[in-house]
């Protein structure tokens, strides 16, 4: 694992049990899956933008891959932890989760908080992404 997949696994189970909410980008006030992602992805350092105004339910699934590329992140050719990954929950849900050693650590909006769930989960994988390591640029 590299530095930067490390520091965005350590930076998701650092938000473990905080509370899920719709939007929420603040640990302390909750979280949605785009906001697990955003803590995730900022640990690692990255300084960009975070999507906002966007709909996972029916989302284009083109389009989140367009936003992924466009804000810096690095496709990546296979799962690793670190990775951000995009999964179709069922019924045009689009989702997303990190990928840690063993599972993946996501906003369950079911359970209402950020949970580590072990193994991969059962859903389509669409898309997955990697931090850029600032040191590269």
């Amino acid at each position: 694992m590299t530095r930067v997949d490390g520091a965005v696994v350590a930076a998701a189970r650092a938000v473990l049990g905080a509370r899920f909410r719709l939007h929420g980008r603040d640990p302390a006030l909750g979280l949605d899956c785009v906001g697990v992602v955003a803590v995730a992805a900022r640990g690692a350092g990255y300084d960009g933008a975070v999507p906002t105004g966007y709909a996972l339910h029916g989302g284009d699934v083109a389009r989140v891959r367009a936003q992924f590329d466009a804000a810096g992140f690095v496709p990546a050719a296979t799962v690793r932890p670190g990775a951000i990954a995009l999964f179709d929950s069922g019924l045009g849900q689009l989702h997303l989760a990190v990928i840690v050693p063993g599972g993946i650590v996501h906003a369950d909006a079911m359970l209402r908080r950020v949970v580590e769930r072990p193994g991969m989960p059962p859903w389509p994988l669409l898309g997955c992404w990697h931090v850029r390591d600032s040191r590269e640029d």
